[in-house]
């Protein structure tokens, strides 16, 4: 049987780790498996000067897919939804794509990328105005996904519970 992926696309700094590591902690989908796309194992750095830099997102998903088994894919990324739908080949077992576009306030970002690890590579002012940039046009685009979602005046449960029913719906 195929499997749904849904893609959490957003900025770095938006707060995907954080969301799908309390969903995956406080088990709120039997139907998910959730995976971030920094538990993959693949460094986007080392696609990012290749003839192909989308193959990372490819892999990224491939693998992702691997590890959720028979369950449907609950997926979070940083990766451009054009891509997705344009530029790479989905995994056979997967029948049905939704992305949920994923925001939040530009102080936020700054904050929790200047706290990563120097060796993330994600602290500099450039970086983060990229990320700034690129979290300004998702919200430009909400209307675009299937969900959008804005976290800045939310908690870490309520946005779980929001995408929650999001994923209820999708999977029913």
């Amino acid at each position: 049987m195929k499997k749904i992926m849904v893609c959490l696309c957003a900025a770095c700094g938006v707060g995907k780790s954080t969301l799908l590591d309390y969903m995956r902690n406080n088990a709120l989908s039997d139907k998910f498996c959730f995976v971030d796309t920094d538990e993959t194992g693949l460094n986007w750095w080392d696609y990012a000067n290749t003839e192909n830099p989308d193959r990372y997102t490819e892999d990224s998903i491939k693998r992702a897919s691997e590890f959720s088994g028979d369950k449907n894919l609950f997926f979070g990324s940083c990766m451009n939804p054009q891509t997705l739908f344009e530029k790479i080949s989905l995994p056979d077992e997967i029948g049905a794509v939704f992305t949920i576009a994923f925001t939040s306030s530009p102080e936020e970002i700054t904050k929790r990328l200047k706290a990563r690890a120097p060796e993330r590579m994600c602290g500099s002012d450039g970086f983060i105005a990229e990320q700034i940039a690129y979290n300004a046009w998702f919200l430009r685009n909400a209307n675009k996904f299937q969900f959008h979602i804005d976290n800045r005046d939310k908690s870490v449960s309520e946005t779980a519970e929001e995408i929650k029913a999001f994923l209820d719906f999708v999977s029913a």
